[in-house]
């Protein structure tokens, strides 16, 4: 495999457009690709989502017949420097969060949900973390 410095995760998505919105609106997700309502393909910075929907070859039945769906708890993660920030700007774009903000020794975190059910993760370090 080539040591590419983009990385790439796949989400199952139940809608590719609404995928598509929420991380070019939310996140300035650039789009590179769509055959929608199949697949698209965005970017930010070194992250290159695949969003697939139920059309496409990721959303095909396993040999044992289960179906591939959205949703689990996986997740993208992105730290950010002021959260409470960060969350105020998502929940004037309409962002709904699975959780309160949750604060532990290495720092905060709350999980946003994407219209699939996908997770994507705001998190900040704790100030020791920093220095």
């Amino acid at each position: 495999m080539p040591d590419d410095a983009t990385v790439c995760v796949r989400y199952l998505v139940d809608d590719v457009q609404a995928a598509v919105d929420f991380y070019t609106e939310m996140f300035g997700f650039e789009l590179l690709m769509s055959a929608a309502p199949a697949f698209a393909s965005a970017q930010r910075g070194n992250l290159r989502l695949l969003l697939a929907g139920p059309e496409s070859s990721a959303g095909q039945p396993m040999s044992d017949g289960e179906q591939p769906r959205p949703g689990g708890w996986n997740r993208i993660h992105f730290v950010v420097d002021d959260i409470d920030t960060e969350v105020e700007r998502l929940r004037a774009l309409g962002g709904k969060f699975r959780n309160d903000m949750i604060e532990g020794p290495g720092g905060k975190q709350i999980l946003l949900v994407d219209p699939s059910g996908n997770f994507v993760e705001l998190f900040q370090p704790a100030a020791w973390a920093h220095a």
